[in-house]
C-alpha cells in the first residue's frame, strides 16, 4: 500500500515544510483538494459529509493547486503530487492542459490529475460556464487535455466542446495519469471509459466494496478492464493495519492520510512541527514497519 500525504487546508505557510517532511518520511505523494471560492449563498449542498451542510468550507485556505505544486515540486525530489480533485468542469481545458504541460517540465513527471465536477452552481457561474451539461463538457475536456498532452497535432469535436488542429510544447516525457473522483454511477462510469484510474472521497472499507464493484464492472463493460488502473481513497479505515489489507483487498492502491478531518469544523490549531510528528508517528508505525 502507498500512502498520499493530504494536509487539509493547511495554513499556506506550512506546505513547504509538510512536502519536505512528507518525502523525507516515505509518504509516496501529497494529495490537494481544490476549491475556487465560498459562494456567500448557494444553491447547492455538500455532497460528501452526510448532512450537505457547507459552513466548515467558510474560511478554508484552499490553496490553488497548479500554483503551489510546482513550488513544491522544485523543492523536493522524489514526492509525488496529486490533485483530490481538481474542479476541472468549471476550467479551459487550453489552459488547463498548458499548465500541466509546465508542471510535468518542471516537476520531472511527478504528478497525478485528480478530476471532478463542481458541486456549486456558483463556481460555473462565476467562470461563465454553464451548468447544464457540465458532464458532457468534462468529457470533452479529458479527452482535449489527454490529447493535448502527447505533443503531437490534435483536433477535436465533442458534445461540448471543440477545438482546432493544435500542438503544445513542452510536452510530458511520460504520460500523465487522470484520475477521476465521485461516487455516483454516472462518475464511476466516466472513471472506468476515460481514466487512468479513480479517487474516493471518503467512504467505509464496506461502502468503498461496493463502488469499486460497480467500478469493476463498468471497465469490463467498456471492455477496458485489461488496463493499467489505480485507485486512491480516504477512509478512516487506512489508519489501521487490518484495515489497510481490507482495502487493498479491494484493489485500492493509495491511501489518502489526514491527521485532521477538516470536513467537520475542526479547526486547524496544531503547529508545522506538532503535524510533523504526526507523520513521523504514523511513517514508524505504518510506512516503515
Amino acid at each position: 500500500m502507498k500512502f498520499s500525504y493530504n494536509p487539509s487546508m493547511c495554513p499556506p505557510e506550512q506546505y513547504l515544510a509538510l512536502a519536505l517532511a512528507a518525502e523525507e518520511l516515505g509518504f509516496n505523494s501529497m494529495a490537494f483538494p481544490d476549491s475556487l471560492c465560498y459562494p456567500e449563498h448557494s444553491s447547492a449542498n455538500y455532497p460528501y459529509n452526510g448532512d450537505g451542510s457547507r459552513d466548515f468550507l467558510k474560511d478554508m485556505p484552499f490553496v490553488e493547486p497548479l500554483v503551489t505544486i510546482p513550488f513544491l515540486a522544485g523543492q523536493t525530489k522524489r514526492l509525488r503530487f496529486n490533485t483530490s480533485v481538481y474542479k476541472l468542469a468549471v476550467r479551459q481545458p487550453l489552459v488547463v492542459a498548458k499548465q500541466l504541460a509546465t508542471l510535468a517540465a518542471l516537476c520531472g513527471d511527478r504528478f497525478d490529475f485528480g478530476v471532478g465536477i463542481s458541486p456549486w452552481p456558483e463556481d460555473f457561474e462565476g467562470c461563465h460556464v454553464p451548468w447544464e451539461a457540465r458532464g458532457e463538457r468534462l468529457n470533452d475536456q479529458i479527452k482535449i487535455i489527454r490529447g493535448l498532452l502527447t505533443g503531437e497535432f490534435f483536433s477535436y469535436t465533442g458534445k461540448q466542446l471543440s477545438i482546432a488542429s493544435m500542438q503544445l510544447c513542452p510536452s510530458p516525457k511520460t504520460p500523465i495519469p487522470i484520475l477521476i473522483g465521485g461516487h455516483s454511477d454516472a462518475a464511476l462510469k466516466r472513471a472506468a471509459r476515460l481514466g487512468d484510474g479513480w479517487i474516493g472521497a471518503g467512504a467505509s472499507t464496506e461502502e468503498y466494496g461496493v463502488l469499486i464493484s460497480k467500478l469493476n464492472e463498468f471497465r469490463k463493460q467498456y471492455q477496458r478492464d485489461h488496463l493499467p488502473f489505480v485507485i486512491h481513497v480516504s477512509s478512516a479505515d487506512a489508519y489501521s493495519t487490518s484495515g489497510q489489507d481490507a482495502l487493498a483487498n479491494l484493489g485500492v492502491n493509495e491511501c489518502h492520510i489526514a491527521f485532521r478531518n477538516a470536513y467537520d469544523g475542526t479547526p486547524d490549531t496544531l503547529s508545522t512541527e506538532q503535524k510533523i510528528d504526526q507523520m513521523h508517528k504514523f511513517a514508524t508505525k505504518v510506512i516503515k514497519s
